[in-house]
């Protein structure tokens, strides 16, 4: 907790807010710029004392609840709440979730990656959106249309997919999805469909249901990967993943490492690919 920082910004936000913007009479005697102390603090349903050892820099660590009770009454943005808990010492809360909606920006950039496999993951595991590249090395084992748009249900309950990667691999992928799954569970708190993918999968897969059980947490951000193409053989990429304005998605870029060959079997793939997809499709 940074008092210092906390107490200007609190005073600097109240000074900041007119009194009609929050429904009050500014009145012909008024002299303090913006609201008063008190005034912020029957707002935000808290005694008017400890608002004040909170602009003088003297106070215990506010609760959450109080930040945003304080937020709302000092009418802060998104951007300024945020600051507001992390000048407090706490994680600020979760940004809006998109769900499958992809913003028409996310979309027209995926179309200018045309050299490199680039797709739009939700943060439960599905296929929002992929560029033409990685539709060329993807197509076959996960699509964005449902319901085989899921890589962790369709990890863990179609063995075919599992052909496109090294055997002695999956217990590391099993892992990953298992743990990212994990964390995307915790952050979304309560939430329905969350909820009825895990109870989905841990009914599907003993192999799901005992990862689970591990507890195991860790968002994947980037991370090593060798995928078998049925045309060109084995390619390898490092994944990175990239944050989004939304909360609940990323894009998620694959690019051979330097000097390797999976920078001709890439070039390769951008060639002979529209063919692959078409075969795969007829």
């Amino acid at each position: 907790m940074d008092r210092r920082e906390l107490a200007d910004f609190l005073r600097r936000s109240r000074e900041r807010l007119r009194p009609q913007e929050v429904g009050l009479a500014a009145g012909p005697r008024r002299r303090t710029p913006g609201l008063r102390r008190e005034e912020v603090s029957q707002l935000a349903g808290m005694s008017a004392d400890y608002y004040m050892r909170l602009e003088q820099a003297r106070s215990p660590q506010p609760s959450t609840q109080l930040l945003g009770a304080l937020a709302r009454a000092l009418r802060l943005t998104e951007d300024e709440r945020d600051h507001l808990y992390v000048l407090a010492g706490h994680r600020p809360p979760a940004g809006p979730f998109a769900g499958e909606h992809v913003r028409p920006g996310l979309l027209y950039l995926l179309d200018r990656l045309q050299e490199t496999p680039a797709q739009i993951i939700g943060d439960l595991g599905d296929v929002l959106a992929r560029n033409a590249m990685a539709e060329f090395l993807f197509g076959c084992v996960c699509t964005v249309e449902e319901p085989d748009r899921n890589i962790v249900w369709r990890w863990f309950t179609d063995p075919f997919v599992r052909e496109a990667y090294p055997e002695d691999e999956h217990e590391l992928y099993s892992r990953m999805h298992v743990a990212d799954l994990r964390a995307a569970v915790a952050r979304r708190g309560p939430d329905a469909a969350a909820s009825a993918l895990v109870k989905r999968l841990r009914e599907a897969s003993g192999e799901f249901a005992r990862l689970w059980e591990r507890h195991e947490v860790a968002v994947h951000r980037t991370s090593r990967m060798r995928v078998r193409h049925p045309e060109i053989g084995m390619i390898e990429f490092d994944t990175e993943a990239l944050l989004t304005p939304a909360e609940d998605q990323r894009l998620f870029v694959f690019t051979p490492p330097p000097g390797s060959p999976s920078i001709e079997a890439l070039e390769l793939l951008r060639v002979i690919g529209p063919e692959t997809v078409h075969r795969s499709h007829m």
